[in-house]
């Protein structure tokens, strides 16, 4: 579609450059004054681009791609409105594609930078990964006998990537191996697991969402399920849902897993810069969690889908919501293809919580503040800036918050957060906030 943005885009610009003076008697027949005075401008303002366009192209010391001048056109008219509007080129959109759909060709392994070097965190269950024995921490050094030393996680993860029944060979480097260890692996059909599950004890259900993709919500119906198969009635506690440092999703996965909490009442609404555009999402009656008391963890790294189900299950009371401020992304993209060629995705609402609260850049503050013990080496780079941190990004009209800790400890026994949300429901440690008041709220 980059093509397409090209040609409509210079047919304006060049259509006002050549036969501008055609142009603006049109606007003013059609209108009101005030109207052809800004159609005008903004002729005015296409033929400053065309000029501009064509002295990069006559005069700079190298000859430019055209596309390439367009493109950062696009990308520049976009950024510079809000840091979450921006062009995606066809490969970005096949990435975010992807990402949200939540299924692609591969191997089923879980990498992460460290030390410069692509790490394995884990092989997802039943992945030619796992089945081809690729293992927690193993470093991997080549693919296909080329080295990935000086590539990006991205060009890494790009690489293994590919069509379904393709073989790839990776080389790893192994604790406890003498040698490099060489894997052959044929690519499936892999799907992101957005939702992870187990019981804690023998009577907590604890659930995992780290981002909302089209599998989030059969993810976490799946969760409820296991985890009510295997923990008896009269010792079921509760569940702990874990948002922390989930970054989000769509829109619609964060108002179906709402959903599955709440009997009734609003779960969010948008609002676009025309008031007929505002929408209002509502729970249908059905509680999949069947009133068992119910915990969220958020921290800094909390955004947007992952505040919006936040935000419904404290303004309802239907849970309690503990941890550290979230990050305050209170704004909806809408991704709009452009053909073959991209996309733009480009802001075009805020949401509110079902009290009518804006989180934009806010937040969600936590019915229990509870902050990780920090271990020096990570100290000062644990913060997220949040929303209010980021240039350029949409004002609240309210006082606005920074953002907090989005540390979360690799070992259980040290998540201060999980654990304090574990002795809550079994009752071992209290608080006010916790069960959240029966009173009615505004969200009701």
């Amino acid at each position: 579609m980059m093509r397409k943005v090209s040609l409509v885009l210079l047919g304006a610009v060049f259509g006002a450059s050549a036969a501008g003076m055609a142009l603006q008697p049109k606007a003013f027949f059609g209108g009101t004054p005030a109207e052809a005075a800004g159609s005008a401008d903004t002729y005015k303002q296409l033929n400053l681009f065309g000029d501009v366009f064509e002295r990069v192209r006559s005069d700079y010391v190298e000859k430019p791609d055209d596309a390439k001048l367009i493109e950062g056109a696009v990308n520049g008219m976009l950024s510079g409105l809000d840091p979450h509007s921006s062009f995606m080129d066809a490969k970005a959109f096949k990435d975010m594609q992807v990402q949200t759909n939540g299924e692609f060709g591969g191997l089923g392994i879980e990498v992460q930078m460290f030390e410069n070097q692509v790490r394995v965190e884990g092989a997802i269950d039943d992945t030619p990964a796992a089945r081809a024995g690729v293992r927690a921490k193993d470093i991997i050094t080549h693919l296909d006998g080329q080295a990935i030393q000086g590539l990006s996680l991205n060009q890494a993860v790009e690489k293994m990537r590919g069509p379904v029944n393709t073989p790839i060979e990776l080389t790893v480097t192994r604790e406890g191996a003498a040698e490099p260890v060489k894997i052959k692996i044929v690519r499936d059909i892999i799907r992101i697991r957005s939702v992870k599950s187990n019981v804690e004890g023998d009577d907590i259900g604890y659930i995992r969402v780290s981002q909302f993709n089209q599998q989030t919500f059969e993810g976490l119906k799946k969760a409820l399920d296991d985890t009510d198969s295997k923990i008896a009635k009269d010792k079921f506690k509760g569940y702990v849902l874990d948002l922390r440092n989930n970054p989000g999703g769509l829109l619609d996965q964060a108002i179906a897993v709402s959903d599955a909490f709440l009997e009734r009442g609003e779960i969010v609404s948008t609002r676009g810069r025309n008031p007929d555009e505002s929408q209002r999402f509502n729970a249908r009656p059905g509680d999949l969690a069947k009133g068992k008391p119910i915990i969220v963890l958020v921290n800094g790294g909390s955004a947007s889908a992952s505040e919006i189900v936040a935000g419904a299950l404290q303004d309802h009371r239907r849970a309690t919501v503990l941890g550290t401020r979230s990050f305050g992304k209170g704004s909806v993209q809408t991704i709009i293809p452009l053909g073959g060629n991209g996309a733009i995705r480009l802001t075009t609402a805020r949401y509110y919580t079902p009290s009518g609260k804006s989180i934009q850049a806010k937040g969600i503050v936590p019915d229990i503040e509870s902050v990780q013990e920090i271990p020096e080496d990570v100290k000062g780079k644990d913060e997220t800036k949040g929303e209010a941190g980021l240039k350029g990004h949409l004002k609240n009209g309210e006082d606005e918050a920074s953002g907090s800790s989005a540390y979360v400890p690799t070992d259980k026994k040290d998540d201060k957060q999980l654990n304090y949300a574990l002795d809550l429901l079994r009752g071992i440690q209290s608080n006010a906030n916790f069960p959240p008041s029966a009173k009615s709220s505004s969200a009701n």
